[in-house]
């Protein structure tokens, strides 16, 4: 049988808990693709999944990039091309993350929107 509605909220909820974003990303996007308008707690908490798995890739990218200062400004750059390999990788991640839930808002948050509140909140996202 597959997961209810609720039962998708729910474990975004418990995957919040857990501080698990990924999942509660994954768990938000069912909900999101149903086509129906979202509550007020289901846009938060789809909101609140995105900003944590975007926010903790962030702070990678600074130390990443405050790493790949110092070793800059060193004698022997023998580590940067690793250092940006790896920048590299964190940004792509940042890009797929971010791509992801601008395909979700066009293709079924802002066409189900049916309130003003909810389309001003998605177009701020």
């Amino acid at each position: 049988m597959a997961p209810s509605r609720e039962d998708d909220v729910y474990q975004a909820k418990l995957a919040e808990q857990a501080e698990r974003y990924e999942e509660m990303v994954d768990s938000m996007k069912k909900v999101a693709a149903a086509d129906v308008e979202l509550s007020v707690e289901e846009r938060n908490l789809l909101s609140v999944a995105y900003k944590n798995l975007i926010g903790a890739r962030r702070a990678s990218w600074r130390i990443i990039t405050n790493i790949e200062s110092k070793e800059e400004s060193k004698s022997e750059n023998d580590k940067m091309a690793l250092i940006k390999k790896y920048r590299s990788q964190v940004e792509k991640e940042l890009r797929d993350i971010c791509q992801d839930i601008l395909d979700l808002l066009d293709k079924h948050l802002l066409p189900n929107a049916t309130t003003g509140e909810s389309k001003v909140f998605y177009l701020k996202m």
